[in-house]
């Protein structure tokens, strides 16, 4: 009897670089936020230890998107990116952002003109304003 191929999903998303750190892989599969889908049976995953195969379908939220990705291979080792990228099909790509034209995004303490601390030309001004009351 042969056995499929299969591997920890905490390992598998660490290999394929969802998350930064095996233990961050970890923590989410503990959640229980993922749901696996194989041969059209969906169960939730609430264990790391969970086994995932080739062809199976993972649900799961990360960042501001839901990604659906479906494993083509379980890998070996942690590579670089795009050998990551090889492991597995994004079935629902994030959607582009959709701003405004011409909207830019705010600076980190930026201020409105007029809000807050004076300019050097406004303090000037504001100076010569006040010289002539002496």
């Amino acid at each position: 009897m042969t056995q499929t191929p299969s591997l920890r999903v905490d390992k598998w998303l660490w290999y394929a670089r969802f998350f930064k750190t095996r233990s961050l892989a970890t923590k989410f599969a503990s959640a229980g936020k993922m749901r696996l889908t194989r041969t059209g049976v969906t169960e939730r995953l609430k264990k790391p230890s969970a086994n995932v195969m080739a062809e199976d379908v993972l649900t799961f939220p990360l960042g501001d998107h839901v990604r659906v990705i479906r494993i083509l291979g379980l890998g070996v080792r942690r590579g670089p990116a795009v050998e990551a990228r090889t492991l597995y099909e994004d079935l629902a790509r994030p959607a582009p952002t959709k701003r405004a034209p011409g909207a830019l995004k705010a600076k980190p303490g930026a201020r409105e003109s007029g809000a807050g601390r004076p300019t050097k030309k406004q303090r000037r001004a504001t100076d010569r304003l006040k010289s002539g009351f002496d």
